[in-house]
């Protein structure tokens, strides 16, 4: 008695290992198509928005200001710059309506408990004073870091502080010099980081600001085109 045994011919049902790079590969590549896309129409709504903010926080660490422009440091002195791409340290200046002076405003970072702390914060030369403050990034702990900028005493710190001899943190309610800031209680380490940006800012740029008096006046965008046909 004999067995027959029948083999059943290959359906192809499981793809090939070709099949599937070739598949991960068409998927990647319109995921990574898709991507780029998004990003390039977003861009300029992410690029307008950083502009916006960064005037307002100029316009809020400097009171009075109306008008602003990048200045750049290069060759030994400041300069207006719109090219926001180059290399040279810079500042921003800040203008009231009429084109006055009023003071700079200082962009400065250092390493904080969590992660960089960038801050922004205003100066006005002429007095030798700090007048305001705006932490720009931060990670630092919810509920304790994070209140260097939620702590409306501490950020008025920052109303009218002295930069000489040199800026220090003392412990809350025992402020007595027009250059002490009270540390926040359970986050002094992020309060010393603040501290610490701006004396380092300051020590950076000191030599590098002209005389009060003597600061780069306000540059006038140019006027729009004029249509000849108008003009006829």
């Amino acid at each position: 008695m004999s067995t027959d045994t029948k083999t059943l011919p290959d359906t192809g049902s499981e793809p090939s290992s070709l099949k599937l790079v070739l598949t991960l590969t068409i998927a990647g590549l319109i995921s990574g198509l898709a991507i780029v896309s998004i990003f390039e129409v977003t861009l300029p709504t992410i690029t307008a928005n950083k502009a916006r903010e960064l005037r307002e926080a100029v316009f809020k660490v400097l009171p009075g200001v109306s008008n602003m422009q990048k200045l750049s440091f290069k060759e030994g002195a400041l300069q207006p710059s719109t090219n926001e791409k180059e290399d040279a340290p810079f500042v921003y200046g800040g203008y009231d309506g009429e084109g006055k002076f009023i003071g700079y405003a200082l962009p400065g970072q250092a390493p904080g408990f969590a992660d960089t702390i960038k801050i922004l914060y205003g100066y006005r030369p002429a007095q030798g004073i700090i007048v305001g403050m705006e932490v720009l990034e931060s990670r630092e702990t919810p509920g304790l870091g994070d209140k260097i900028y939620k702590d409306a005493d501490f950020v008025a710190n920052f109303n009218e502080l002295a930069v000489q001899p040199k800026i220090t943190t003392v412990k809350k309610g025992t402020k007595s010099a027009p250059n002490e800031v009270e540390a926040i209680t359970g986050a002094t380490i992020s309060s010393k980081v603040i501290v610490k940006i701006m004396n380092n800012t300051h020590q950076e740029w000191i030599s590098r600001l002209p005389l009060p008096g003597s600061e780069p006046s306000m540059k006038l965008a140019p006027p729009p085109p004029t249509d000849s046909a108008d003009e006829q």
